[in-house]
């Protein structure tokens, strides 16, 4: 009982900031796109956000300690992270700062740029 005791406070603190998020869809995403009351993260890295990115995203390797003065004021903002793709699990860095930031309402694209751009979904480049 002690080791489980321990190992449940050993764990807790990576889980609450290391939580899975909701998933949003392409279709989703390109819908409250639309209307701008959406702040999307690309955590691909510099080279892949230069290949093309989601309109309108923050390229996370770019921002560092600027993401807050690049996400809007309101916390209550719908604040979408995403990575390569399905299988990837690096979009977590984007939603966990924005968590830890205090934002509420944070989503996850699991299709990723990818899916993305498999949609037919419209891609910007720098």
């Amino acid at each position: 009982m002690k080791l489980l005791t321990s190992f449940i406070l050993l764990c807790l603190p990576f889980t609450l900031f290391c939580a899975d998020y909701p998933d949003i869809s392409v279709k989703e995403l390109e819908s409250v796109l639309k209307n701008g009351k959406v702040a999307v993260i690309d955590v691909n890295g510099a080279k892949s956000f230069g290949r093309g990115h989601i309109p309108t995203a923050i390229d996370f390797s770019s921002a560092g300690k600027d993401l807050a003065s690049l996400l809007p004021k309101d916390k209550s903002t719908l604040v979408v992270s995403y990575c390569g793709g399905p299988g990837c699990r690096a979009y977590k860095r984007g939603a966990n700062a924005a968590a830890k930031l205090g934002y509420k309402n944070v989503k996850h694209l699991s299709a990723g740029i990818s899916g993305w751009k498999k949609a037919g979904a419209k891609v910007a480049k720098k």
